[in-house]
């Protein structure tokens, strides 16, 4: 069977967030529309790294013609979920000079000093680049919803504030794709336990892991409330099982190939003479 197996239906329906959808009963090991195992997983994901490649190329190619189309992926997760690997396994693929990454970090002294979508703002991708956001501004809901360092209403209003941010990016030609990769409290001990066991992951672990990992039931909370407020029809949420790493990123491969083929995207056509231009390449 290896290769051999897809995906039965389209991965975006089979992921988006929908009405009444609950994190919790969302198993983090299974495989949602895909019935092949680790094997064929990793060849689907080589497959298909042609198209990603071709479709981002062209993505850029538009926008050297005027064209204004670009892609934002908004990835979330716990600790060791897999963000990493994600950007490793499949953003890798990519052209580098078509890719913004930007990992938010805690706020420096300067972007606390305005509003919190300020240095979000700064970073949200140009015509023509698929712009990928390791954490992001959901960050200001979730830790600071977990650690009440926001009251009910400053949260509300960053919801809705959000919302509005999410729409102007549509707005100006960005295809949202919004990804939360979702692992279970047992994976995550295990992962972190690996981490200690080898050498070449040690510096990956950090204590502030395990003190966050004691508020799991808390931020699964907030993720729901998140989810609740922040999943529109311009940028609906996604979530991706993510106990099986292999199953993540052929997911999350699968969903920007989605939102590369939405966009439509076709070759500029150069205003050139193409018959003289080729006998004048032939002279010289």
């Amino acid at each position: 069977m290896a290769g051999s197996a897809t995906f039965d239906d389209r991965p975006w329906k089979l992921l988006k967030v929908g009405k009444g959808f609950s994190l919790e009963s969302l198993d983090p090991d299974s495989t949602p529309g895909y019935d092949g195992d680790k094997a064929d997983g990793e060849q689907l994901l080589a497959e298909l790294d042609g198209k990603l490649t071709q479709l981002q190329e062209q993505l850029f190619a538009e926008s050297r013609t005027g064209g204004r189309k670009r892609v934002l992926l908004v990835l979330q997760a716990m600790d060791t979920a897999g963000k990493g690997g994600i950007v490793n396994h499949v953003m890798g693929q990519m052209n580098p000079q078509g890719v913004q990454l930007k990992s938010f970090k805690a706020p420096t002294p300067e972007e606390q000093s305005y509003d919190f979508l300020w240095r979000i703002e700064k970073e949200v991708p140009a015509a023509g680049m698929v712009g990928v956001f390791d954490r992001s501004h959901y960050e200001d809901v979730l830790i600071h919803r977990v650690h009440r360092w926001a009251d009910a209403e400053e949260l509300e209003r960053r919801y809705r504030a959000i919302n509005e941010f999410e729409a102007r990016q549509a707005a100006a030609g960005a295809k949202v794709v919004k990804v939360m990769l979702h692992i279970s409290r047992d994976e995550q001990k295990n992962r972190l336990l690996a981490r200690l066991d080898d050498p070449a992951k040690q510096w990956k672990y950090s204590s502030g892991d395990l003190k966050e990992r004691a508020f799991w039931p808390d931020y699964m909370d907030a993720y729901q409330k998140a989810f609740e407020k922040t999943n529109t029809e311009l940028a609906p949420w996604h979530v991706v099982p993510a106990n099986k790493k292999w199953y993540a990123r052929i997911a999350v491969q699968q969903l920007l190939l989605e939102a590369l083929d939405d966009l439509n995207l076709q070759w500029p056509v150069p205003d050139l003479d193409l018959d003289l231009e080729r006998e004048l390449v032939q002279r010289s």
